[in-house]
């Protein structure tokens, strides 16, 4: 657990056109990826919140504006408990509780992310009104804040964009 309390935003997104059905519900050994990802934010985070058009989740989301991620990541700031949010997509299943802890501890002034970015990230509660703009690509949005860079294994960042990505992925 960090040494402060943080919330987790899982951005469950909607209809995955480019996957051709929801990746929230594609399955890698044996758990949706919603779960999977919910699951990994539960290890790491004291209060949980999905983002996203979706229905047949097994835990509530918040409906975003269905606009993309920066939308998502104000619904989830909006409803956040605490100052610091690891925001997670759905779809990168490979990711680890220890990278996430490291994107939160990085997280000391506006918000922390990988190598490659824009996503996985960490965001301070404080840091909303930047992602209420209406700008709509987050990478130009952390470009607009103090953001760390932090190096994660870039294994761990695979992205699942079609069901070819998914099936790379299992074992």
């Amino acid at each position: 657990m960090a040494d402060r309390a943080l919330t987790g935003i899982l951005l469950v997104g909607g209809g995955s056109s480019r996957f051709g059905s929801p990746k929230a519900h594609a399955r890698l050994d044996g758990e949706t990826l919603a779960e999977r990802a919910w699951r990994l934010l539960g290890e790491v985070c004291d209060e949980r919140i999905a983002v996203g058009r979706l229905d047949g989740l097994s835990f509530p989301a918040l409906e975003d504006e269905g606009t993309g991620p920066v939308a998502a990541i104000a619904a989830g700031l909006r409803a956040a408990s605490h100052d610091t949010a690891l925001v997670l997509p759905v779809d990168m299943p490979l990711l680890t509780a220890g990278a996430l802890q490291t994107l939160a501890d990085a997280c000391r002034d506006d918000a922390a992310t990988g190598p490659e970015g824009p996503l996985p990230c960490a965001v301070v509660r404080r840091a909303l009104p930047a992602f209420e703009t209406g700008e709509r690509r987050l990478r130009t949005v952390l470009d607009g804040l103090d953001t760390a860079h932090v190096d994660l294994d870039p294994s761990l960042l695979a992205n699942v964009n079609t069901r070819s990505d998914l099936d790379r992925l299992a074992p």
